[in-house]
């Protein structure tokens, strides 16, 4: 009785009108689901970006590192999760302060023909990326005796009709649902029975004094850190339409992906060193079937197969997917065509859909032509070292000239995201004589 009383207009006239405190406290409360929905409505674009970050290339670098170096690569991949974190957090406060993509803001900022070679090199990237993903994609299917023939075009197909939903919302959906496949990874490490106590031992064993230890830790650093995923991310943001006011919810969105994306790839790490790593120290693991097949003793067919090309696949589409946008995201922002996801295609975002589908169709032309895939992923080990340091400088520079000053990094924060963007920067570039051949 209590609350109805309070209520109750409390003026000395019955006639006067309540105040407006008295219609404030009217106002029906929230409901905790729409307070829940409200909560988690920002929350998409740092998970599926992260999970896409995982992709088949970056499995198979970390399966390398397991076989190679046991559990001494655990602490590296720990020390990546802030580093992709700051790198993430702050293409998430460019995209929804300033509302342009980071194509657009390079040729704003810092002129067309900049702009031109950041979005070129990115496409040609997406391209690199998805001959990695279909080439990931086909050798799951050669693990249960189905042709390339078969599971190339049907993924192609697959990744063509999720773009064509008409919403931005639904494909993030589709590309969680996909990417959380990868979840089966850390069954799989369960199932290897690692040692807790090699693990820790592991992490305190660094041979950093090593070059084959410090250009693997190179190979993984470029292994987590997309160029794309900067594009992508800024895009979703944007076509996802969220306001300023979202950004807290948006930067634990993207912590969130971050941590995920580092215990999947330390999954993966920790079942091949507990297993082929243990028995057979230095195994070449360089193909989806070269692992599958070397962890098939040790956890079964089901953990060796079903498991592992589950997690896998989910790996390569959503991988597929993030890369494929955010090339055809970051031409049409550099040439000024219609792009979002919001929109089914029409004459107006013609060019966008026709350059998402291209990027699909020439990847899965050269795998199925059976090109060097080797060499290929050579060339793209060398344009992601390349392309890394440009778009890793384009966005600390964007970050200090774009935004406005209450929303850039200031004191600690800016010196520590300037010193893990410049590491990051240099194991790039490190990792280029080895990728030329030169070392």
């Amino acid at each position: 009785m209590a609350e109805i009383l309070d209520l109750t207009p409390t003026a000395d006239n019955a006639d006067d009108p309540p105040s407006p405190a008295v219609f404030e406290r009217r106002r029906p409360r929230p409901r905790p689901r729409r307070l829940s929905l409200a909560l988690f409505a920002a929350w998409g674009p740092g998970l599926v970006v992260m999970l896409a970050d995982t992709d088949a290339g970056s499995l198979i670098t970390a399966g390398q590192s397991g076989a190679r170096w046991g559990y001494r690569m655990l602490l590296p991949q720990l020390l990546l999760i802030p580093v992709l974190y700051v790198v993430q957090e702050t293409t998430v406060r460019l995209g929804i302060v300033t509302g342009q993509g980071h194509g657009s803001l390079i040729r704003e900022r810092f002129g067309r023909w900049w702009a031109l070679l950041s979005a070129g090199t990115l496409f040609v990237s997406a391209i690199g990326a998805l001959l990695t993903e279909f080439a990931g994609v086909a050798g799951v299917g050669e693990l249960f005796g189905v042709s390339p023939w078969v599971t190339i075009p049907v993924a192609t197909a697959f990744l063509l009709a999720i773009a064509l939903t008409g919403s931005y919302r639904r494909v993030e959906r589709i590309g969680i649902a996909v990417g959380l496949a990868e979840l089966a990874f850390i069954a799989a490490m369960f199932m290897s029975r690692p040692d807790p106590g090699s693990m820790i031992h592991g992490l305190g064993s660094l041979p950093v004094g090593q070059g084959s230890y410090l250009m693997l830790v190179a190979a993984n650093v470029g292994a987590v850190i997309m160029p794309w995923m900067v594009f992508y991310q800024q895009g979703a943001v944007i076509d996802k339409r969220l306001p300023v006011t979202a950004i807290r919810r948006v930067r634990a969105d993207t912590a969130v992906g971050a941590i995920l994306t580092q215990v999947i790839m330390i999954a993966m790490l920790v079942a091949v060193a507990a297993t082929v790593g243990r028995h057979h120290p230095g195994a070449s693991l360089d193909t989806v079937g070269q692992i599958s097949g070397a962890l098939t003793p040790y956890l079964g067919r089901f953990g060796a197969a079903v498991l592992f090309g589950l997690g896998m696949l989910g790996a390569a589409l959503v991988a597929a997917l993030v890369s494929s946008l955010a090339g055809a995201w970051g031409l049409a922002e550099v040439f000024g065509w219609k792009h979002t996801l919001n929109e089914r295609p029409s004459r107006r975002t013609a060019k966008f859909y026709i350059t998402y589908t291209l990027t699909h169709v020439i990847g899965a032309v050269l795998v199925l032509a059976s090109v060097d895939l080797v060499g290929l992923s050579v060339d793209v080990e060398v344009m992601n070292a390349l392309l890394l340091p440009v778009v890793l400088g384009f966005l600390l520079a964007l970050e200090a000239r774009a935004l406005p000053e209450q929303w850039r990094m200031r004191g600690p924060r800016k010196y520590l995201t300037w010193f893990l963007c410049l590491a990051v920067m240099g194991f790039g570039l490190y990792m280029i004589p080895s990728a030329l051949g030169w070392a």
